[in-house]
Formats: C-alpha cells, sequence, structure tokens
C-alpha cells in the first residue's frame, strides 16, 4: 500500500499547481479517479467532482471526501526527496502536502477499503487564495450532506471550527515629484501608507482574533516621490461579528492615517468566510475519533483561525469536519510529511469508510 501511495504523491507534488494553475493537475486527477472505478467530471469553474458507487453497505447516505488542488508559492518545479521515512522538497520550494497528501491518501483508501457508502469526491481550485473553487462549487452535483476534509495537519486534531475572514486592500494615491529638485511638491504615498500601518493593531489580537498586512508595494523609481501605495490587510477571528467590526476599524484607521498624511486611501473590503462551527459530538467527528482510535490516535476537537473550505461546506448545509493528513511546517520551503503518518490517514480513512457503510 504504501509503496505505491508514495510512488504517486512524488509524482503528483511534481506537477505544477499553483493557485489559478490547477487545470493539468485535476485533469491528472480526473484520469486517476476513472482509473478506481469513479464517475469524474469537472464542473463549470474547473472543480473536480467524482462518485464511487457503494461496496457491501447497508447504508443509503452518501459521504462527501474533499481536498484542493491548489499549491501555495513557491510551487513551481518541486523535486521531491524521501529519506528516513520522511518526504521533503529540495529547500528551494514548498513540497506541497497540503493538500496533495490528502489526495493521495484519498486515493489509496478508496482502492485498498473492503467496504463503504457511496463516495463523492470534490476536489476544489484556488482554496489557498479565497476559497474561489469551493464557493464556486457547482453543488447541484453533490447529494451528500455530510463529509471530512483532508486539510488538517496533525491527526490528533479534528477542526471543527474556523473565522469570519475579511481581506483589505488598500491604494494609497499621494502626488509624485522630483525626489532631489521639488520633494516639496509631492506626497509620498509610500510613507502615508507606512503611517497607517505602524498605527494598526498586529498578530494576535485575543485567543480567536488576528490581524496582518502581508504585502505592500509602491514607487518605480529611487528619486521620486512615489504617487501610488499598494498593501494588502486581512482580519479574522472565530466571532464574525468581532471580525466586521475589526474590518470596518481597520478601514477607518488606515483612511484617517492616509489622509493626516495628505494622501488619499481607496479601501476594498471582502468579506472572503463567514465564522461556522459544528458541535463536538456531531456525527462526522464522532466518526473521524471512532477511527482515528482504532490506528492508535486520541483525537480533540478544536477551532482554528486559518480558513479551510469546510466553512463553505457547512454554510451550504453539508456537515463537514477536517482531519489530519500528517503535513508539517505548510506553506514553508521546510514542509514535510513522514510516511508513517500518511498510512496512518489512509488506515483512517478505510476504518470511516466501514463505520458510514
Amino acid at each position: 500500500m504504501s509503496q505505491r501511495m508514495i510512488k504517486q504523491f512524488m509524482e503528483m507534488v511534481q506537477i505544477d499547481s499553483e493557485s489559478g494553475n490547477e487545470a493539468r493537475f485535476i485533469d491528472y486527477l480526473l484520469k486517476e479517479f476513472k482509473k478506481i472505478g469513479a464517475t469524474a467530471r469537472k464542473d463549470a469553474y474547473g472543480n473536480l467532482v467524482a462518485k464511487l458507487p457503494a461496496k457491501r453497505s447497508k447504508s443509503r447516505k452518501p459521504i462527501l471526501l474533499s481536498c484542493h488542488a491548489d499549491t501555495v508559492q513557491p510551487g513551481k518545479g518541486i523535486r521531491p526527496k524521501l529519506a528516513g521515512g520522511v518526504i521533503r522538497s529540495a529547500g528551494d520550494t514548498i513540497l506541497g502536502a497540503d493538500d496533495k497528501a490528502g489526495i493521495a491518501e484519498m486515493l489509496e483508501a478508496l482502492r485498498v477499503a473492503p467496504v463503504r457508502p457511496a463516495i463523492e469526491v470534490a476536489i476544489s481550485r484556488q482554496e489557498e487564495v479565497g476559497l474561489h473553487g469551493v464557493k464556486n462549487m457547482d453543488y447541484r452535483l453533490l447529494a451528500a450532506r455530510r463529509g471530512f476534509l483532508l486539510d488538517n495537519d496533525t491527526l490528533d486534531t479534528i477542526v471543527i471550527g474556523g473565522p469570519s475572514y475579511f481581506a483589505i486592500d488598500v491604494e494609497v494615491q499621494g502626488r509624485a515629484a522630483h525626489a532631489g529638485m521639488e520633494p516639496e511638491k509631492g506626497i509620498n504615498a509610500i510613507a502615508a501608507a507606512a503611517r497607517a500601518i505602524a498605527v494598526l493593531k498586529l498578530g494576535r489580537l485575543d485567543k480567536e482574533t488576528t490581524a496582518n498586512v502581508g504585502v505592500i508595494s509602491g514607487g518605480l523609481i529611487r528619486n521620486g516621490v512615489p504617487a501610488k501605495a499598494c498593501f494588502l490587510a486581512e482580519c479574522r477571528s472565530l466571532t464574525h461579528r468581532k471580525a466586521k467590526a475589526l474590518a470596518a476599524k481597520m478601514e477607518r484607521t488606515i483612511k484617517r492615517e492616509v489622509a493626516k498624511a495628505g494622501a488619499k486611501a481607496l479601501v476594498k473590503v471582502d468579506n472572503l468566510c463567514k465564522a461556522v462551527a459544528i458541535p463536538a459530538d456531531a456525527w462526522t467527528v464522532v466518526t473521524a475519533q471512532k477511527a482515528l482510535a482504532v490506528v492508535g490516535v486520541r483525537a480533540r476537537t478544536t477551532f482554528i483561525t486559518g480558513f479551510t473550505d469546510a466553512s463553505i461546506y457547512n454554510n451550504h448545509g453539508i456537515e463537514m469536519a477536517v482531519v489530519g493528513i500528517g503535513a508539517r511546517s505548510e506553506h514553508s520551503t521546510e514542509e514535510h510529511i513522514r510516511v508513517a503518518d500518511m498510512e496512518k490517514a489512509v488506515r483512517m480513512l478505510v476504518e470511516i469508510m466501514r463505520l458510514s457503510a
């Protein structure tokens, strides 16, 4: 089992699929799901939806298994290396275990599970850049009302809630001038943006609320007072009203501080995800805990301030628990995964299917 899965995982991470460029990888997956007897297709947005019939099951209720196809940057030219039971990249890229390890584990579990209910599979696009794939999923293709998202890191936690997330895009408009000859005629957009950023409260604001500025750009030449600067900020909280209020406060602060510098701020606030939670005793959670116990893992429930496709599924009335795939140090060039954890994840999925059948 593990050799086939590891070979396929290492093959998959070498197919470039940074967010927005997943088409080739999804076409690869279409063929792989068809090989295991699934009917598979892409919806209008390019997400993959596959279905497999029940096997030795009395249940009439299908379950949904889901992952995302895209990876973060730097995700081009990944060269995976296996040593000491651990798979890593060559060190100059991510590995792509988030979320291709989940896909590899899912495929292997579907191959080897002796029993299962009817299975629906959804592999989304553009998860890493705002959950765009799952938001544009054709839900008419899905009948399951409960399922499991394979997109958590450690196996000993099951995510049951995620945050409201607000993206805040800012364009600061100043006035250009020669920096040496007549700087007093200009309004430095970079300085105005920096003034606003310096005033914002960033980082972990409380146990369920965070804020950040992740990107800033501006200017064209060293000796010119820059007329334009842009920065990308965000805030999130497990309480929707708190996230909404924080986003509004950040917008007010940015506009006020930029105006004090004599510039103007154009601010776009986009609520990309709304906080949602499922009960700790929900069917999906209890089933996952039972399955993990079989492989020697005692899993606890948790809430995260990172967002996943599960938030959108749950808002669409599909009860989704987020289970672990074993990936570590995701979104960095230190990302890695242990073969032993991947094998446990497969056994967990096989047991989930048995319990669901």
